[in-house]
């Protein structure tokens, strides 16, 4: 997609918010749960989409941190815990829910007990 363009196939069988922009842990995650029969080194995965590979590898370590990737040096793989990943993906909305309704600023007064055990 950085070309521009996309091949018409692909267009015609993507879902309707397919190719909304995503930020790049979101990218990460998308790329390894969509790829999970392989693990990765953060070069490649950086390479494949685009980015900085210290960027990658950061996003990496925090999501490592968060038990949603498995790491054996040098290599990278989405967690095999599906139900971890799908809380954390629900959380992610819920969060990116309340910014839009009530504003950055107000987001730690919303905290919930779900988003500290996820950290």
């Amino acid at each position: 997609m950085s070309s521009g363009t996309i091949d018409i196939d692909e267009f015609e069988n993507a879902d309707d918010d397919e190719f909304e922009e995503r930020n790049d842990t979101e990218r990460i995650v998308s790329f390894l749960d969509e790829n999970d029969d392989h693990a990765w080194k953060a070069a490649t995965i950086a390479d494949r989409l685009g980015l900085d590979t210290d960027a990658v590898s950061a996003i990496l370590s925090r999501l490592k941190e968060r038990d949603l990737v498995r790491h054996k040096r040098p290599y990278w793989a989405i967690t095999d815990d599906e139900e971890r990943l799908r809380a954390a993906y629900r959380l992610h909305r819920h969060h990116e829910a309340a910014d839009d309704r009530y504003g950055e600023e107000r987001l730690e007064e919303l905290r919930t007990d779900d988003m500290d055990e996820m950290r």
